[in-house]
């Protein structure tokens, strides 16, 4: 396997400031590999000087130079004074936890169990309206897989904290960098909850998107899913991803969609569920939560497996709410691969194989 060294430098890491961690050297990556067009918006003397290395920007860099040149992966950063660049597809994800900002991943963490299964796709992002043009329209984020697409598309209604949450569109990437279309709208229109806000005023804000206007708006994007893959026959069926009040929002969709458009569903350790809904689900879905989540109950989930016809409850010892796309520790950062590839392996035996 080829492979190079590239040189490295120490820094601690400023989501923390108590950590040190092996970094590459970014201006050897971009004088080595990006073309001479390539914006120096990144580059700055603090990125390269300061005690603290933004490691949101240093993300941006490589994975710019990985996106250019496909063949080349970054390897998992350690504490060794190098950093190997190969020639094999292996994927990589490394987050900045504290960054609200959403970044551009070249690959999809997914731990294979085939090796000859290749995940790792190039994946376009870009921004889009859908429904009325002007300021009725619903912002939102579509992510296409670049090659080997298998047509499908799927809808990831997000949490709590909106569609630009780093989290929600890290996942979102991942997913479709095994094949997939995911629009991802913006379920807020601009107004996601912040962690700063007082949690009194919680119901009072929630109250001023859900229910009436966010299904108008979850409609107005399944129908925009509709026209672009399932009538233009890419795709027979859709798929829908939700995570907390998103994956509470999965159920409600699915009920009243009862097997027309979506295929299969996969919720999150979803909020405010309503069980009575079970029996009108016609897809199968995916459930997965942990057993100390006070807001997702265990026996809610049982209770709407039951319910439907194909379905699947997945329960991890331990973990909390958020688990699954916010990992917060090695440990959550294992179950959470785990829960990825379990719903990666449902999404492909209901959309792919079964299509």
């Amino acid at each position: 396997m080829a492979s190079m060294t590239i040189p490295t430098f120490t820094a601690s890491v400023s989501s923390t400031g108590s950590h040190s961690r092996v970094l590459p050297d970014v201006a050897f990556l971009r004088s080595s590999f990006l073309p001479v067009r390539a914006p120096p918006r990144l580059l700055s003397p603090s990125l390269f000087h300061s005690e603290i290395i933004d490691i949101a920007a240093v993300e941006a860099i490589v994975t710019e130079v990985a996106a250019i040149h496909s063949n080349l992966i970054l390897e998992p950063f350690n504490s060794k004074a190098s950093v190997s660049l190969q020639t094999n597809c292996k994927s990589i994800l490394w987050k900045s936890r504290n960054q609200n900002t959403a970044k551009k991943i070249c690959c999809s963490l997914l731990k294979l169990e085939n090796e000859n299964d290749e995940a790792c796709e190039l994946v376009s992002g870009m921004e889009i309206t859908l429904g009325e043009d002007g300021s009725d329209g619903i912002p939102a984020y579509l992510f296409k897989a670049v090659k080997n697409n298998n047509g499908a598309g799927i809808l990831l209604l997000s949490d709590i904290f909106g569609f630009e949450d780093s989290f929600t569109r890290d996942f979102a990437y991942r997913v479709a960098c095994n094949g997939y279309n995911v629009l991802v709208p913006d379920l807020f229109r601009g107004d996601p909850w912040r962690k700063d806000r007082p949690s009194s005023t919680f119901e009072q804000w929630i109250s001023s998107h859900y229910p009436e206007r966010m299904a108008k708006d979850i409609a107005i994007s399944e129908k925009w899913m509709v026209d672009e893959y399932l009538a233009a026959g890419i795709s027979k069926k859709l798929g829908i991803i939700g995570f907390c009040f998103g994956g509470g929002r999965v159920i409600e969709v699915l009920a009243k969609d009862q097997g027309a458009h979506f295929g299969v569903g996969v919720s999150f350790y979803g909020t405010r569920i309503d069980p009575s809904l079970g029996p009108k689900i016609k897809a199968p879905v995916l459930f997965i939560s942990g057993d100390e989540d006070p807001l997702c109950q265990v026996s809610v989930l049982e209770d709407l497996h039951k319910g439907i016809e194909g379905s699947k409850v997945v329960i991890f010892k331990g973990r909390g709410h958020g688990f699954a796309h916010r990992p917060q520790s090695p440990e959550e950062d294992k179950d959470a691969e785990q829960a990825f590839l379990i719903m990666r392996n449902w999404l492909c035996d209901e959309l792919v194989v079964n299509k």
